[in-house]
């Protein structure tokens, strides 16, 4: 499947949405992803895997982590079909049983791959790395379905992590403008919030 037949499929499913929006950073958007309810459409998931399976064939690592909780779903089914380990790590310690942010087997100084649905400026990946690296494991990449051109890859950068996206906002906009799926006019307001 090509990029362009991927950015259409996730317009039809509503995974693409335009209108007036509020991001997790506070900032507003006149175009939303919504990649979680992927998992209700089984032959697009497994497309957006594949993708993601792709970049992920250059990039060296010992096993992946999907960042809490959109991509742990993408994670999940990438780590099962590959047979690649890995770690589950939580939004909050738990306050019984083992008590762990961390769930996984892995050895210090291992490198763990970062997996991630969309990219705005960064701030949940940073969460996730910090974690990480305290638990004495490496990171160097971050993959995403999805970056908004938000900050998020100049973040990675500066904290050291190479992004690799699958697509970005403005290939979207600009493929689904060229396909007729959206305005000249949802099209100049998306972009000038970008």
């Amino acid at each position: 499947m090509s990029k362009k037949q991927l950015i259409l499929d996730l317009f039809a499913k509503d995974m693409i949405k335009f209108g007036e929006f509020t991001l997790k950073s506070g900032k507003k958007s006149y175009i939303y992803a919504d990649i979680r309810t992927s998992i209700s459409y089984p032959s697009l998931f497994k497309q957006i895997c594949n993708e993601y399976s792709k970049i992920m064939a250059n990039i060296q690592y010992d096993m992946i982590c999907g960042v809490p909780y959109s991509a742990l779903a993408i994670a999940s089914a990438i780590a099962y079909d590959k047979s690649i380990p890995m770690l589950l790590k939580r939004k909050e310690v738990k306050e019984y049983g083992t008590k762990k942010i961390l769930e996984g087997y892995y050895n210090p100084g291992q490198n763990c791959l970062l997996i991630e649905d969309v990219i705005s400026t960064g701030a949940s990946l940073i969460e996730t790395t910090i974690v990480l690296e305290e638990h004495r494991l490496k990171v160097t990449d971050v993959c995403t379905l999805i970056d908004r051109n938000q900050g998020g890859r100049e973040a990675m950068q500066q904290h050291g992590y190479k992004l690799h996206s699958i697509m970005n906002l403005t290939e979207i906009i600009d493929v689904l403008y060229a396909e007729n799926k959206i305005s000249a006019n949802d099209k100049k307001n998306a972009l000038a919030l970008l």
